[in-house]
């Protein structure tokens, strides 16, 4: 078997070298363990680095395009090389390599298809008490989302079963730690946390420039994926909202109608036939939203089953050139 260490990097020079220095070359269950980074644009030194440093295997982007799509150019390039598992980790060595042991064992066991690496959050000094108070938060929401019992949403340190690894897709530009948990959640994948040291602080988060930037695009990262996976309980739920609104008001203009025989009270007729209208709207944007879920997870069936095809053929490729 075998297991490839994935680094998404972005102008990482300075850290990167601690990092792959802590990287184990040895991990019970399997023959080869080989590295693996994601040149995402950088305009610096780290990929000379990594190459001084011994990494198997460098992918390079030829621009920047965020963390997200690192991630997943990561995930698909270690599928081609061959990963069993695939664990992903950080190039600030934010996170203790020595985890790298316990989050492959479920994997490696058959007990899970992805595995979080989960911080203790409460005892990272470098964290805010309202950082603190909103990662559990975040975490509470997402395990809400995915239905599964992750502890610590935002960690970026996991391991991946080929498989997982396969299915695994992302529309976020801004990150995949919650988008991935949801669509595995969503897809039936065994989802588990073991827990997971860190190690002092290198440098600034670049995902995380404020609080207040941080939570908004959580929120609106959040809700976008809600919609995706979600689209016809969204709809329904604003659909039906607007009906009951517009429904009382009309009862309203039904009352001062009934009551004063007058034709006064005009307005709120408008306002509950507009409200009403709406909510029917609604309504059938829900099911023409969940047609094209429906449609979204026929193409990822598809597209699955071309990676099959893609590998069988590369396999097959190799072993003919070998000959």
């Amino acid at each position: 078997m075998k297991l490839i260490i994935q680094i998404p990097c972005y102008n990482e020079e300075e850290t990167l070298a601690e990092t792959l220095h802590d990287l184990p070359r040895k991990v019970e269950g399997f023959d080869r363990v080989e590295w693996l980074i994601v040149d995402d644009g950088c305009t610096d030194r780290t990929v000379e680095v990594a190459r001084a440093n011994g990494v198997d295997h460098i992918v390079r982007q030829p621009v920047n395009r965020g963390l997200a799509k690192a991630f997943l150019k990561g995930l698909e390039s270690s599928v081609s090389y061959g990963a069993d598992v695939i664990v992903n980790t950080d190039a600030d060595n934010q996170y203790n390599a020595k985890g790298i042991h316990e989050l492959v064992k479920p994997i490696v066991g058959g007990q899970a298809d992805i595995v979080v690496g989960a911080r203790p959050i409460s005892e990272i000094e470098e964290f805010s008490p309202i950082k603190k108070l909103l990662q559990k938060l975040g975490s509470s929401v997402v395990r809400k989302f995915s239905n599964t019992n992750v502890t610590d949403a935002p960690s970026g340190f996991r391991a991946f079963s080929r498989e997982a690894a396969r299915m695994l897709n992302v529309f976020s530009e801004y990150t995949y730690t919650l988008e991935t948990l949801i669509q595995a959640g969503q897809s039936g994948l065994s989802i588990i946390n073991v827990p997971v040291r860190v190690n002092s602080k290198t440098r600034e988060s670049r995902l995380v420039k404020n609080i207040f930037s941080y939570v908004n695009r959580s929120i609106a990262t959040l809700f976008r994926i809600y919609v995706i996976y979600k689209p016809m309980r969204f709809f329904l739920t604003i659909g039906t909202i607007l009906n009951v609104i517009g429904g009382l008001i009309g009862l309203r203009f039904l009352y001062y109608f009934i009551t004063e025989g007058e034709a006064g009270k005009i307005q709120s007729l408008i306002l509950a036939a507009i409200l009403i209208g709406s909510g029917i709207q609604m309504f059938v944007v829900g099911v023409i939203s969940d047609l094209l879920s429906v449609n979204r997870r026929l193409l990822q069936q598809n597209q699955l089953r071309l990676k099959y095809i893609e590998e069988k053929l590369t396999s097959e490729s190799k072993i003919n050139t070998r000959k």
